[in-house]
């Protein structure tokens, strides 16, 4: 059964998760440079191979915290953690440029579907 996360939960791995998403930022930026600097051809290049086995640990590392990296363009490090709000499956929704995990969306609602946690209303204007 996969984890069940509370927002402080969730706001309680931030510190690990925001490192791992910089470092998946930063390695998918380089796998991304290196398969346009070398088109079709960057699955024969060691250094893509590397970016691209260094993105798998780091994905198995975020999915053993019990979350999940949902950026496919590395661009804004989206993580998604399981959650229930109101006794429904959801989605903790977080952007590597949030100080803190303010809100969720529904399994199949996507980003696009975000809406604020109740209670979190506060912490949206303090920007905590």
């Amino acid at each position: 059964m996969e984890r069940l996360f509370t927002p402080d939960e969730a706001n309680e791995t931030l510190p690990l998760v925001r490192r791992i998403v910089e470092d998946i930022l930063a390695t998918g930026k380089l796998a991304k440079d290196i398969a346009e600097k070398h088109a079709l051809a960057s699955r024969e290049v060691p250094e893509f191979d590397k970016a691209m086995k260094n993105l798998d640990e780091l994905m198995k590392e975020l999915e053993a915290i019990g979350c999940s990296f949902r950026d496919w363009n590395y661009e804004i490090g989206l993580v998604d953690f399981p959650a229930i709000i109101d006794g429904e499956e959801v989605l903790l929704c977080w952007r590597s440029d949030e100080p803190r995990v303010m809100y969720y969306h529904g399994v199949n609602a996507g980003y696009r579907g975000r809406r604020l946690i109740p209670g979190m209303e506060e912490a949206q204007h303090e920007g905590a």
